[in-house]
């Protein structure tokens, strides 16, 4: 049997603002860690409040998939986060 090499192995939360990014970031380092495939994914349908800090969190958590050799993907973009990409220019890095 061949694993499946894209599998979901967390959730965003429904919150992720400046005062919980640092617990965020921590947990979901925790959640994907235990992702073994090559392609991590990342479910954020839960998430309805948050800053700039939630674009942070994803970007360091790519940054450190990339240096594993993972890729992150996310999928359930809210439109506002989206737009929030698109505004820092990180669009291309993090894209739906």
């Amino acid at each position: 049997m061949v694993a499946d090499p894209v599998a979901f192995a967390a959730a965003l939360p429904a919150e992720v603002t400046l005062a919980d990014a640092g617990k965020t970031l921590v947990e979901l380092q925790h959640a994907l860690s235990q992702q073994v495939g090559p392609v991590v994914m990342l479910d954020a349908a839960s998430l309805r409040v948050f800053d700039s800090s939630a674009v942070a969190v994803l970007l360091e958590l790519r940054r450190q998939l990339r240096a594993q050799g993972k890729t992150l993907q996310v999928s359930n973009w809210p439109r506002r986060l989206e737009s929030l990409m698109g505004l820092y220019g990180v669009s291309e890095l993090l894209a739906p």
